[in-house]
C-alpha cells in the first residue's frame, strides 16, 4: 500500500522524555492537532511509559492514538530497530526482554560516562537525573554536553563523539530482530522495520535480509522516512511489493533532539485501520 499523503494521515514514529525525546507525550499529542495529524504513534524506546499520558491528551485535543515502541534488535551482527504496534502491556516474554535491555543500556551509559568524562567534565548525574526513569542512551549524553557548553547540539556530538568509531563509543544489548519480531507477534502487535534505508549506515538493507525477516512475520517496513535514502530504496520498494509487505511513513520526531518534523512523512488512516484490525491493543 502506498504512503502518500491520503487527508491528513498519521506519524507512526514519534519519541517523548521517556525515551530520547524533549517533549513530554502529552505535548505530542497537542503538536500532531496543531499540524493537522489524524493521529500518532508514541514509539519510545524499548519502554511503553509514555502511552497513558499519550492516549489521554489525544482524546483531549481530538487525535486518535496508537500505541506503539521501537525495539533495540539486532540482525546478522547489524543494529535493526523493530518498530512494534499495538502490543499488549505486560506481556511477559515480550517485556522480560525489554528490561534487560533497558538495564543494559543504562550500564553502557555509565561505561561510556567514563569513558567522556575524562575528556569532558559530565558526571552521570548529568545524564541520568536520581530517579530518572526514561529507556537511556547516547542522546543523554550527547544533551549533558551540550548543557555543559561543549557542543553546539546533538548531532554535533554524534559526528564528533559519540559515533561508532569512537574511542568513547560503547555497543550495547540488542534483542535479536528475528525473535523480536516473535515476541511481538506473540504479544498480540505487528512489527515494522524502521528506517530501513537511513543515510547514517553504510548501506541499505539487503533484500535477502528483508525476505528472512517479513518470513518470519515481519508486517510492514517504514520506507517513507525522512532520513532514507532515496537512492537505496527502489530495491527495497521491489522487495516489499513482491512480499507483501505494507509500506508505513512517518517522522521519527524526537522534539528539538532531531530536524525531523512531526508529520513530515506520514501513513494513511486505511493503513492505521488494517493495523488496529490485526492487534490485540489497538487503542
Amino acid at each position: 500500500m502506498a504512503t502518500s499523503l491520503i487527508g491528513p494521515g498519521f506519524d507512526l514514529h514519534t519519541h517523548s522524555v521517556c525515551s530520547d525525546g524533549t517533549t513530554t507525550p502529552a505535548e505530542i499529542a497537542v503538536e500532531a492537532a496543531e499540524v493537522g495529524l489524524q493521529g500518532f504513534a508514541l514509539t519510545d524506546h524499548d519502554t511503553i511509559d509514555g502511552w497513558d499520558e499519550a492516549r489521554a491528551a489525544a482524546e483531549r485535543v481530538g487525535v486518535s492514538f496508537l500505541p506503539g515502541i521501537e525495539i533495540t534488535t539486532k540482525h546478522n551482527d547489524r543494529s535493526r530497530h523493530l518498530l512494534g504496534y499495538g502490543i499488549t502491556p505486560g506481556h511477559g516474554e515480550l517485556f522480560a526482554a525489554l528490561a534487560r535491555v533497558r538495564e543494559a543500556r543504562l550500564e553502557r551509559v555509565r561505561e561510556m560516562v567514563r569513558r567522556v568524562s575524562a575528556d569532558f567534565a559530565i558526571t552521570l548525574d548529568d545524564v541520568v537525573g536520581e530517579g530518572d526513569a526514561r529507556t537511556v542512551g547516547r542522546p543523554h549524553i550527547a544533551d549533558a554536553l551540550v548543557a555543559k557548553g561543549y557542543f553546539a547540539d546533538r548531532s554535533v556530538v554524534f559526528a564528533e563523539v559519540l559515533h561508532p568509531g569512537s574511542p568513547y563509543y560503547l555497543g550495547t544489548l540488542a534483542i535479536n530482530t528475528l525473535e523480536a519480531i516473535s515476541l511481538v507477534r506473540s504479544a498480540g502487535g505487528v512489527a515494522v522495520l524502521a528506517h530501513p534505508a537511513a543515510f547514517r549506515q553504510r548501506a541499505a538493507i539487503s533484500v535477502a535480509d528483508v525476505t528472512e525477516l517479513a518470513a518470519h512475520g515481519m508486517w510492514g517496513i517504514e520506507l517513507e522516512h525522512p532520513e532514507n535514502r532515496e537512492d537505496w530504496l527502489p530495491p527495497l520498494r521491489a522487495a516489499a511489493h513482491d512480499l507483501g509487505l505494507q509500506v508505513t511513513g512517518s517522522s521519527d520526531y524526537h522534539g528539538a533532539g532531531k530536524p525531523n518534523k512531526l508529520g513530515e512523512k506520514r501513513s494513511p488512516a486505511a493503513l492505521v485501520e488494517q493495523i488496529r484490525q490485526l492487534v490485540s491493543n489497538p487503542h
